[in-house]
């Protein structure tokens, strides 16, 4: 069984015992969160697609750990005029593992 999920305007794929990453939510290392916009369920033989969400549906997680990505470099440059500009941007995500797909 398996669960489409909107978090921070993304879509992510939630199955029972397994985790991803998302970015950054206000809570702690531990704290268990509950992800109510639910978009599809899909079990072995059926598919309960919601209209935007699935009614009565929701996906209780735990956060694992809150980190920080690959630093990224933004290069800026203009020729013949020595203009040349870099920057650093870490973006900050969240580690949550799925813990139980609730159907409603």
């Amino acid at each position: 069984m398996y669960a489409i999920v909107e978090c921070g305007g993304r879509q992510y794929r939630a199955e029972e015992g397994h985790s991803f990453s998302v970015e950054k939510l206000p809570y702690e290392v531990g704290e268990q969160i509950e992800l109510n916009n639910v978009l599809l369920l899909a079990n072995e033989d059926q598919v309960h697609i919601g209209q935007p969400a699935v009614a009565g549906a929701s996906v209780k997680a735990t956060v694992i750990e809150q980190y920080r990505g690959k630093k990224i470099f933004v290069w800026k440059y203009r020729p013949k005029s020595r203009y040349r500009q870099r920057r650093g941007h870490r973006q900050s995500y969240t580690r949550l593992h799925i813990d139980e797909i609730m159907v409603g």
